[in-house]
């Protein structure tokens, strides 16, 4: 089974993009249309997420090894990556695994390391919605609105309805996949030794993802890398201060 993905760009340099919990290729649009003019950009949904296919399994292991079957069937043999939040951690993974199929490597707002459960409130609030009863997007907005405050992240979530079948609403994302999956998910990834592809860890400077104390960390699995805080931005970096996100992408592939 082979990713799903949308393609922008005609370029021999590929640069391969992957998206974080809950999210999906489209969210990479604008990104990957600005990166076109040098790259052909491929924005992938990772298994369980947007149209790529489900599991019930979903390790790390398994989801860099889904990088590489995606590689292979495209015909891609090197490549750039980035990879934000959860599509961070598949990606060290994958570099780890197959440095010799990476060019360079960008990492966006997530550091090698466990971090504590924080999306309880999230899978709870997607729990509720009953699709035999929720016939609507405002409806499945006004059910979330009762557990999340965070209109953009409602908005966010929301992106993945979709018509499964005639007046049947369903979230794109396999939701009982990534609960079950989820305590091992916000574990670190299985990443040993060193790491000497350049690489590039962009991190937001109002989030809290991405510790000054980590650095030493990165530095220590990945001696060629970079670290760059990206001010007046959150988590999702790539959407707060696009322009910046975008030129600092440029300017180390590239570079």
């Amino acid at each position: 089974m082979v990713l799903h993905s949308k393609i922008y760009g005609d370029s021999d340099s590929h640069l391969l993009i992957f998206h974080g919990l809950f999210g999906m290729s489209d969210n990479w649009a604008t990104v990957a249309k600005q990166l076109s003019e040098n790259f052909t950009v491929h924005t992938i949904d990772l298994r369980n997420h947007g149209r790529s296919f489900h599991s019930e399994s979903m390790t790390y292991r398994e989801m860099a090894e889904d990088i590489r079957n995606y590689m292979n069937y495209h015909k891609i043999h090197k490549a750039d990556i980035v990879g934000h939040s959860l599509g961070g951690k598949v990606v060290m993974e994958f570099a780890f695994l197959y440095p010799e199929k990476l060019n360079k490597l960008v990492v966006v707002d997530i550091a090698p390391k466990a971090y504590a459960p924080h999306h309880q409130g999230i899978i709870k609030a997607l729990k509720s919605i009953d699709f035999n009863v929720i016939k609507t997007r405002k409806q499945a907005e006004e059910v979330l609105k009762n557990y999340i405050r965070e209109i953009g992240v409602i908005q966010f979530l929301l992106k993945n309805l979709y018509w499964r079948e005639e007046e049947v609403l369903d979230f794109r994302f396999n939701l009982k996949a990534i609960s079950e999956s989820y305590s091992s998910l916000i574990e670190k990834p299985n990443i040993n030794g060193i790491c000497y592809n350049e690489s590039l860890f962009l991190y937001g400077g109002k989030s809290d993802y991405v510790l000054k104390e980590d650095e030493i960390h990165i530095k220590k699995l990945f001696p060629n890398s970079s670290l760059i805080e990206i001010s007046d931005s959150g988590h999702w970096i790539h959407a707060d201060n696009r322009e910046v996100f975008i030129k600092k992408v440029q300017i180390f592939l590239r570079g």
